[in-house]
């Protein structure tokens, strides 16, 4: 039988053998007896060994930049100034919020889709969480929709570092350190582990978030503009970081909405919301993950200078955007990072007036 060559974190290895009783007998799930072996060994069915990919070991408090990341955001929060609107979801990173008649929140109507800005923001506004099912068993079944109350939601970015070998005492998963033997197209069994050593503990903890009264702001421009720096290394390499886990282990997201599930194969649960789902009962269109679908960038207007005028209305074609987060480390103090610097639009002139902005061709 011939395999696909990936499904999910099995990689088929390059080598072929005819089943043999007396080399698959130590291998084989105890349910298995040697009658059974013996009929399947008469018919020369070609099997291939399906490898587990080898688990990395857990990181370090260093080495997890999202808890890095958030606790960063906090203490920027501070001294970096983030208006959200009363009546939507969007934010603006500034002294003082845009004028962009962009609000669609309720009786946006009556206020000619202008925002009534308010400085609650809150790290969840600035980073996105986006939460997913947590797996014991990344190959067995899917989740079905009756027990998606049953099993706990993590954020999607733990769930794929869980899946790739970080050891959580609170979220337990089975690990697997031998080939599984495949007997169907769905069905499989674990390999004998009995002989093998007990695997050694977790290396190092997690770092964990702080509490809102641990928080302390920096103290000069120095210690502000070292942790925007920090913050934005933070970011970068979680990014970095995670599309690179993306291309070994499958993450996939519903074309329909925003839901994201990591694991081969998208879960079952009915709680599709998009356009027209009652016409799916509610099913989710899964299809291959991006990275955006995973950590979604929420850009923000980019504002030139942070001390001069603000963001005039009728100059918005000549403004940028950017993450954020990005927008947060800049306006603390840190360098633009060079990807982001044409979506900020940092080499287009901004005139000083509406006349100027008319003449320009």
């Amino acid at each position: 039988m011939d395999f696909p060559s990936k499904l999910g974190t099995l990689q088929i290895s390059s080598k072929s053998e005819f089943l043999n009783p007396q080399l698959f007998t130590s291998l084989l799930h105890p349910l298995f007896s040697q009658k059974s072996i013996l009929k399947l060994s008469l018919k020369p069915r070609r099997v291939s060994q399906l490898v587990v990919r080898s688990e990395n070991h857990p990181p370090q408090n260093s080495d997890f930049p999202k808890i890095t990341l958030i606790n960063n955001l906090k203490k920027l929060l501070k001294v970096v100034p983030v208006h959200a609107c009363r009546f939507c979801n969007e934010i603006h990173v500034g002294p003082v919020g845009h004028p962009f008649k962009s609000c669609k929140g309720p009786d946006s109507g009556s206020r000619k889709g202008v925002h009534d800005w308010l400085m609650n923001a809150t790290v969840d506004d600035i980073f996105l969480p986006v939460e997913a099912f947590h797996l014991f068993d990344r190959l067995g079944k899917r989740i079905p929709h009756e027990e998606r109350f049953a099993i706990p939601r993590i954020p999607a970015v733990v769930e794929l570092c869980i899946q790739t070998g970080v050891e959580i005492p609170e979220y337990p998963t089975k690990r697997r350190r031998k080939p599984i033997i495949r007997i169907a197209k769905s069905e499989f069994v674990d390999a004998d582990e009995s002989e093998l050593p007990k695997p050694e503990g977790p290396r190092g903890t997690v770092l964990a978030e702080l509490d809102d009264s641990e928080i302390v702001a920096p103290c000069n421009e120095e210690e502000r503009i070292l942790l925007a720096e920090e913050t934005l290394q933070a970011w970068e390499q979680m990014r970095k970081g995670a599309k690179r886990l993306m291309k070994m282990y499958l993450v996939r997201v519903c074309g329909y909405c925003p839901e994201i599930h990591v694991g081969p194969s998208g879960h079952k649960a009915q709680n599709c919301g998009a356009f027209k789902h009652q016409q799916r009962n509610g099913q989710h269109g899964w299809q291959a993950a991006l990275l955006d679908d995973l950590i979604p960038p929420r850009y923000v207007w980019h504002v030139p200078h942070v001390n001069g005028p603000p963001l005039q209305r009728e100059l918005r074609s000549f403004y940028g955007q950017a993450p954020a987060v990005v927008e947060m480390c800049v306006q603390a103090g840190a360098a633009v990072p060079d990807e982001y610097r044409p979506t900020m639009r940092l080499d287009v002139g901004i005139p000083s007036n509406v006349r100027e902005a008319e003449m320009v061709v």
